[in-house]
């Protein structure tokens, strides 16, 4: 298959770039040709991204112009969307007829402030969007962050003109139940809407912690609001164990952590480090007795939680969000209820105290991940998915008017083989 990503970034930067690149690297070398059309490039592994995408088009002025170009040029079988807010850019797509397919990374496309929770009070938003949105939230204002103002103006109308428009792709690629049920309340087609967690690769199997007394709790991941790192500093204040914490990460929240922290009195217990490099993240996990992910926005998956499932690691978690797909209660961790700092504190004192039940959590999570979460099996599942795509809307085209002079190629279903 010729499949087409569309990005607004190109090269390493977050959760969707990764998935982006090692789901084209996998694609490729299993024999199929990947191009993409991307917004501006982020400085980080983009020779990689160059290996990985056969094809590249830059958006940078008339975007609908050079998404019609980059069409005719690549003439792919599929298009896969990943984040993409330019509506000129989703327009020209589906005015395509081509097999579209969009993988819903977080909230943007139906939220208004992105990340579906009210900015006051940190309480999950479950309304589908709404003049609600407008009235009741305030989120027609947003923060506008690196603008010359605070805050910026977001219209409802392009917002509703937008998932209209997604609600026309063939397919709709989430990461857990909960966003689907999300898809679902913003009135998308339940048919056209598939889970394929992403998964990440395999980490080195035979690394495990010693579960030392040092009582070390880790968490890896951005240091902004919505991540509740503010939440975990009052939740171990609350503690009674002993014990250390590394907090990886960077953030425009970093800064008033660092000073909660202090005023907690957690300054000799809690260590902010920084970003670190994947390959140094084992030194922690050799050492990590549990894992806090303490996001109290709703989180469409938390992948880190998937990655340290692999170390044989427990988890700590809010309720927030598709955590619960992979967090099981008393399982391979502890999941707590939403913004409850005792009951955080007192799960998190539990594994402390009780070593050999961490490690019995470790390792029925590492065996949930090796089985429900397998990277091989996700691929195989992309392929197939896009197959059905390329078949239905193939069968829908057979019924409709020849396509416009120059239009775009579009194969039958291909069988791809494993």
């Amino acid at each position: 298959m010729k499949i087409l990503y569309v990005h607004e970034r190109y090269g390493a930067l977050a959760g969707a770039e990764a998935n982006a690149f090692i789901t084209a690297q996998e694609l490729g070398a299993r024999g199929h040709q990947t191009g993409i059309l991307h917004g501006p490039g982020t400085g980080k592994n983009e020779e990689g991204w160059n290996r990985a995408f056969s094809e590249r088009h830059a958006l940078t002025g008339d975007t609908a112009a050079q998404t019609r170009a980059a069409l005719a040029s690549f003439k792919p079988d599929a298009v896969y969307v990943h984040k993409m807010a330019d509506l000129d850019v989703i327009q020209t797509l589906v005015d395509s007829g081509l097999p579209l397919v969009r993988m819903v990374h977080d909230h943007d496309i139906y939220c208004m402030r992105s990340y579906k929770y009210h900015y006051f009070s940190r309480k999950i938003c479950t309304r589908a969007a709404s003049l609600y949105c407008v009235y009741g939230c305030g989120a027609c204002l947003v923060k506008n962050n690196g603008g010359k103002f605070p805050l910026k103006w977001v219209s409802y109308r392009a917002k509703k003109r937008e998932i209209a428009l997604n609600r026309r792709f063939h397919r709709m690629v989430v990461v857990t139940q909960y966003m689907r049920d999300e898809l679902l309340n913003n009135g998308f087609d339940s048919g056209r809407i598939e889970i394929h967690a992403p998964v990440p690769r395999m980490g080195d199997p035979d690394l495990r912690s010693t579960f030392s007394d040092r009582n070390l709790i880790l968490y890896a991941g951005q240091i902004i609001r919505g991540k509740g790192v503010d939440v975990l500093l009052e939740s171990l204040a609350r503690v009674e164990s002993k014990f250390e914490c590394i907090i990886l990460g960077d953030g425009n929240h970093k800064a008033y952590c660092e000073e909660l922290s202090r005023k907690l009195g957690l300054q000799d217990r809690v260590h902010f480090k920084g970003f670190i490099p994947q390959e140094e993240l084992k030194a922690y996990y050799r050492e990590c007795s549990v894992v806090a992910l303490s996001s109290v926005w709703p989180e469409p998956i938390a992948t880190i939680g998937l990655e340290v499932m692999r170390y044989a690691l427990p988890v700590v978690a809010f309720d927030a969000g598709g955590i619960k797909d992979w967090l099981k209660d008393g399982f391979n961790g502890h999941l707590v209820p939403w913004m409850n700092r005792d009951a955080f504190a007192a799960s998190l004192d539990s594994l402390l105290k009780n070593k050999d039940q961490a490690r019995k959590f470790g390792e029925n999570g590492l065996r949930l991940v090796s089985t429900r979460y397998d990277f091989p099996a996700y691929i195989v599942g992309l392929e197939e998915m896009f197959e059905r795509a390329i078949a239905e809307a193939g069968n829908s085209r057979a019924h409709q008017s020849p396509p416009l002079e120059g239009g775009y190629s579009l194969k039958s279903a291909i069988k791809v083989s494993a």
